[in-house]
């Protein structure tokens, strides 16, 4: 039976992983922090064939990647001969957006047969299901709130924009950009006050077309820090398409706070 490999970024979510699987492979790629304290494999992205080869060779069939990982700023002279057989493919797609790269990034490995699995395949927990997690069902004005947030988010899907919105009272007073869903918050937070009818809803949702297995949407314990900032009255996610990082911590400062956490099947 193959081994799972890890290519692992920042934060907790890699943790988690190897915490929950300490038979995993896990590699991470130069230059990109990472906070696993196990022992990696560590490989360049210009010599992306090696890491492959090197996969392989350990045993590996399956491969998650998770962790924040900056666009990598590639040195041409360093391209091994696998990176430079596909290097017109990896042009095309570093003038596009996150998820084309992404897409390519996949299908290298899989054409190499490598799988690439999905951190929620792995650990199904990392998400939650329908209905309320912590705190009352949204009354009927913030169902209309989550409602608008999400065809907003739909709306926008097409232009590769937006993961996140604040909606209060039908009014829209934030949509997350590339700056990302902090920004957003600390934007809504500084709204002044006589905008704002009543306490909003924030709304967590995937793009639409977005490879869920290498670039799911995620919220944590900070993500409540700045939801409780915004002064808003709760959060909605969509139900097993949104990770829950470092679950225990974020439910408990969801609790401790007021708000709802809850999830909602079809956004």
């Amino acid at each position: 039976m193959g081994k799972l490999a890890v290519l692992a970024g920042k934060g907790a979510l890699p943790v988690a992983l190897s915490d929950a699987r300490p038979d995993a492979l896990l590699f991470t790629l130069a230059g990109m922090s990472h906070d696993l304290s196990r022992p990696t494999f560590e490989h360049r992205f210009e010599k992306l064939g090696g890491l492959i080869q090197d996969m392989k060779d350990r045993g590996a069939t399956e491969v998650v990647m998770a962790g924040g990982m900056p666009r990598p700023q590639i040195d041409i002279s360093a391209l091994d001969a696998f990176m430079m057989a596909n290097a017109a493919r990896l042009q095309a797609a570093f003038q596009q957006g996150d998820d084309t790269l992404l897409r390519l990034f996949i299908s290298l490995f899989e054409e190499q047969g490598i799988k690439v699995r999905g951190a929620h395949e792995i650990l199904p927990e990392l998400t939650i299901g329908q209905g309320a997690v912590v705190g009352p069902s949204p009354t009927a004005d913030q169902m209309r709130d989550i409602e608008k947030a999400a065809d907003l988010l739909k709306a926008l899907s097409p232009h590769d924009l937006g993961q996140g919105a604040v909606v209060s009272a039908g009014l829209c007073l934030g949509i997350e950009t590339l700056q990302g869903t902090d920004a957003l918050l600390q934007f809504v937070a500084e709204t002044p006050k006589h905008l704002v009818r009543q306490p909003g809803v924030f709304v967590k949702v995937p793009k639409s077309g977005q490879d869920l297995r290498v670039d799911m949407p995620a919220i944590g314990p900070g993500t409540i820090e700045k939801v409780i900032a915004a002064g808003l009255a709760g959060i909605a996610l969509a139900a097993h398409r949104v990770i829950l990082l470092e679950r225990a911590k974020t439910i408990a400062a969801a609790e401790k706070a007021g708000l709802f956490l809850y999830g909602l099947e079809g956004l």
